[in-house]
């Protein structure tokens, strides 16, 4: 197999709100949208971050079509974690967790979009 490309696809009930959460704290830039619908891109990685919206027919399957989030993380590897912390928290966003380091040496730290999407950085120690 060879894999070309990916995504990540969350069901929100809010598209508009998480895409412009991830525009401005994060970075991300719109690829293409219609009604119901983003698909984002980031310069950096080669992976798209696309939100639905919660109800929409074109979900299969239906089953497992609800809101996404919990139990979700989205996290990113950086560089300066304590910097990206302080910028993203100035501008704002819903701090989850302050930067933390575990004993087996990941510093990480999360915010929340508003539709309780956690997004998480990570930096290895």
């Amino acid at each position: 197999m060879k894999i070309t490309g990916t995504a990540l696809s969350l069901n929100v009930d809010d598209v508009d709100a998480s895409a412009r959460f991830a525009k401005i704290h994060f970075g991300f830039t719109e690829s293409m949208s219609d009604d119901g619908f983003v698909s984002l891109a980031h310069p950096d990685i080669d992976v798209n971050v696309v939100f639905l919206r919660v109800g929409l027919g074109t979900f299969k399957p239906e089953s497992i079509a609800g809101s996404a989030g919990q139990g979700l993380l989205i996290a990113f590897v950086v560089d300066d974690l304590d910097a990206e912390f302080a910028r993203i928290s100035a501008a704002g966003a819903t701090v989850v967790t302050e930067p933390e380091t575990e004993p087996w040496g990941e510093r990480y730290c999360q915010f929340s979009d508003p539709n309780g999407i956690v997004w998480q950085l990570v930096q290895w120690m």
